[in-house]
């Protein structure tokens, strides 16, 4: 490795957040969110954007667990 690998930031559909080298195929599951650079700058997008590390399927069961406590 000679430090110029490029990557993508690659998000799945539970808005998880990965890199992957910029020259291959992105792995089933998993869609481009537009960002590209070397891995520092991918991690550092991710670092910026992701914020809340629980999966979307658990923060949705969560959202409707609470809403139907509050009545």
């Amino acid at each position: 490795m000679d430090g110029t690998e490029s990557y993508v930031v690659v998000r799945n559909d539970e808005e998880q957040y990965s890199i992957w080298p910029a020259d291959r195929d992105l792995p089933l599951g998993w869609q481009g969110d537009g960002v590209r650079g070397s891995r520092a700058e991918c991690l550092a997008h991710i670092g910026a954007v992701w914020t809340d590390m629980r999966p979307l399927s658990l923060r949705q069961a969560m959202a409707q667990s609470g809403s139907h406590s509050e009545g």
